[in-house]
């Protein structure tokens, strides 16, 4: 953090003022990333704040322009790292929608489970640091364990634990391990009794309470001016959800309710994303227990039938000659897209995350958009901490859980 004082000029006879300019940022740890917040203060009091994003731009979406669809799929890694597979399902479900490719069941409720462990990762790293960043760091280092166990999921089902690339257009690389069901029934049977000591020990904690309560609200209709969506937007009261307004991959068979809050203030956020976690255990709940229904051939099952997208059996690549040119031709990026115009969004861990795909008919896409929700909620940050303390601004910096990587694409 540099900082510099100037003064302020005031009419004849009155007594000066004097405000302090403060960078928190780009490189400082509260920041939780590189970005950097210009902050104005009165003493400790927010006069003004200004948001710099583009320390990171590291050229997405012009990137993706010069790939085949399946090398963009590490790219989307990169956005909210945090919960890296629902990037890569949206996307592929973005593909799918494209190129026409209908899932089986059973992949839907496989990419459920995983895409509702990436939620509940995510939610359980925000909260945990919200802790952290009020003082508590008990919380954070309890959960954390649990983090880990998820990620073994992740490495048992891709073999990578944070930056996925998870998953491939129609389906999955491989079906589930017994191990990788193993672990997930460890984390059904355990996470619950810890998430429920880890909400008593912040909702019960006067201290850690009255950080959070009335510092960084927003309305509803400011929250949707902005274009905010997510636990963000329904902690001001909208019950927007991507799953139920718009379901894919077999959302509309599951059962599960919205959280919404009341103030949009801080701990509203905090709340919100505590009673979204029960949520996804229940779909992950519900989700294991339909894939365990498949019997026989169904069981076996875990991409969809499309050859000229879908990569083949390493030992079929080895023995057949059409898998040989298919792959081949995939792994190459010679499999030519067809012309069109879509839009997809899945209900990321921060929000409407979206892909608006361009297809001009060639081997890559002619323009692909990505819509981040945290660089929507990046541009309300001056409007939330104005008149706030210096303190308020570090926890509504981690409550709106703003991952750099997806302010700058």
């Amino acid at each position: 953090m540099s900082e510099h004082q100037h003064h302020i000029k005031l009419p004849e006879g009155s007594i000066e003022k004097q405000t302090t300019t403060l960078n928190l940022g780009p490189t400082h740890p509260a920041t939780h990333g590189v970005f950097q917040n210009i902050l104005e203060l009165d003493g400790e009091r927010i006069v003004s704040a200004e948001q710099t994003v583009g320390y990171i731009h590291r050229a997405f979406e012009k990137l993706a322009e010069r790939r085949p669809l399946y090398q963009i799929t590490p790219i989307t890694d990169r956005l909210n790292y945090c919960s890296s597979p629902i990037n890569n399902m949206g996307w592929h479900m973005t593909c799918e929608k494209l190129l026409n490719i209908q899932t089986p069941k059973r992949v839907d409720y496989l990419r459920i489970i995983i895409m509702e462990l990436a939620r509940i990762s995510d939610h359980l790293i925000c909260n945990s640091i919200v802790g952290v960043d009020s003082g508590a760091y008990t919380g954070f280092l309890y959960v954390m364990q649990y983090r880990e166990l998820i990620y073994e999921i992740y490495e048992e089902v891709c073999g990578a634990r944070l930056t996925t690339n998870i998953g491939r257009i129609g389906g999955f690389e491989r079906n589930f391990s017994n191990t990788a069901f193993e672990k997930l029934e460890k984390f059904i049977a355990e996470f619950p009794k810890v998430w429920k000591e880890f909400e008593n020990l912040f909702t019960r904690n006067r201290i850690f309470v009255d950080r959070l309560q009335n510092t960084g609200g927003i309305s509803a209709e400011r929250a949707l001016n902005y274009g905010f969506t997510g636990p963000n937007l329904r902690a001001a009261g909208v019950d927007y959800d991507v799953r139920i307004h718009t379901p894919y991959s077999s959302y509309q068979d599951f059962n599960f309710i919205v959280p919404i809050g009341k103030t949009g203030d801080n701990y509203d956020r905090f709340l919100v994303r505590c009673q979204e976690v029960w949520e996804s255990l229940s779909l992950i709940k519900q989700a294991y227990n339909k894939v365990q229904e498949f019997k026989g051939t169904e069981a076996e099952v875990y991409h969809a039938n499309a050859p000229e997208y879908y990569l083949p059996l390493k030992k079929d690549v080895y023995t057949k000659m059409e898998q040989l040119i298919w792959h081949f031709k995939i792994v190459m990026g010679e499999t030519e897209i067809p012309k069109g115009e879509v839009y997809f969004s899945v209900e990321g861990a921060n929000g409407e995350l979206g892909y608006y795909l361009i297809s001009d008919g060639g081997r890559t896409p002619y323009r692909l958009h990505f819509r981040r929700p945290s660089f929507i909620y990046y541009q309300a940050y001056s409007e939330l901490t104005k008149g706030s303390m210096l303190s308020d601004a570090i926890i509504t910096m981690s409550s709106l859980n703003l991952i750099a990587g997806e302010l700058d694409a």
